[in-house]
Parts: C-alpha cells; structure tokens; sequence
C-alpha cells in the first residue's frame, strides 16, 4: 500500500437520511438552475429542500460541485430514460416523447452554462465522463424509430441532435418551453413524413 493509498479518505455510504437529503437538494437545485440560473441561492435551495445551508454545504463545498453533481444527474436520467421509453411505448412515440425530456435537459444546461464553462477549465472529469452518452441515447432510439417504419429510413441522428440543438440557441423568453415543444412536435412531423409504417 502506498502512502497516497494510505492517505485517501474512505468513501462511506451515506446514512439513509443524509442520502435523501442530498438526493432532494440536487432535485430542487435542478430545478431552480434550469428556472432561475446558476446564480440561484444556495440558501433558498437549501429552504426549499427543507434543510440547512450547512447541510447543503456539507454535501456540496462549492457552487461548481453542486453544478456537476446536477449536471451529471441530467445526463442520467436522460439516457436512463431513453431504454425505460423504448419499453413502454412504439418507437415513434418513444422518441418523440425522450425529445420533450430533452427540452428540459436543455433547460437546466442552459441555467448551468456559466458554471459548466468554469468546469471546463478545471480537471473535473465531467465531460469525458459524459460525451456522447446522449447522443448515443437518442441514436438508438432513432434506429428503432427508423427500423419500425415510424419515421423515415434515411434519418440521421447527428441531423437531429443539431436541430435539437438549435433550440439551445433560441432566446430565453418566457414562452421558452412551450415554443421549444412546438418544435420539437414539428420536427417528428418531418421524421415521419414519407415513412413507410
């Protein structure tokens, strides 16, 4: 055993307690990031989930660590979500429907995005840890779309991802969510236009 092996402090699991209370902060800092931004108080974070600033900060020294914690549990449940969507709908619906959670995806990005970019310049393993992993999500569910005759054969899931990605770049408007679900209702339109199903 090295001495740095010595040194590293054990990871205990967290009482059961403790673990909903980091699991409910995390839930309502998405929550406000994606409403509010990333500037959105720690101490009204810790309110809504029913604890104190200490707690918080005991869980989360940083702003930066709740932003990844939050940001990796997005990227989560949106490819989590994908397999459980396959199972319990036709492809076609199943796609549509994995698209919509995307929109909220995009919101708590675009709440993150200032401190995403600080990350970025640190040695955070976040993006390693998560690129691809939901464009591959939505690969897949494109392929079965594609396969079932739900949507057209020549699809490609890169063309989608960008057109999704556009509705990143739309002003933050109030009317924000609900013109992006028009468009992403829109763009399964154009996917299923000329299928064969």
């Amino acid at each position: 055993m090295t001495e740095a092996t010595r040194d590293a402090p054990v990871q205990r699991p967290l009482r059961a307690d403790a673990q909903r209370n980091r699991d409910k902060l995390v839930e309502v800092a998405a929550q406000m990031f994606a409403s509010d931004g990333v500037d959105a108080s720690l101490e009204e974070i810790a309110r809504r989930a029913g604890v104190g600033i200490g707690t918080l900060y005991r869980h989360f020294p940083t702003r930066e660590h709740l932003v990844e914690v939050v940001y990796r549990r997005e990227v989560e449940g949106l490819c989590h979500a994908a397999g459980e969507l396959a199972q319990l709908h036709p492809a076609d619906v199943a796609l549509e429907l994995w698209m919509q959670r995307f929109v909220h995806y995009i919101a708590t990005k675009r709440g993150l995005a200032t401190s995403l970019r600080i990350l970025l310049t640190t040695n955070s393993t976040l993006f390693s840890d998560t690129s691809g992993r939901v464009s591959g999500a939505m690969r897949g569910l494109i392929e079965a779309a594609a396969a079932s005759g739900k949507i057209r054969a020549d699809v490609d899931a890169s063309d989608v991802m960008h057109a999704l990605g556009g509705i990143y770049s739309a002003p933050n408007t109030p009317d924000w969510r609900e013109r992006s679900g028009r468009l992403v209702k829109l763009l399964m339109d154009g996917l299923r236009f000329g299928a064969r199903g």
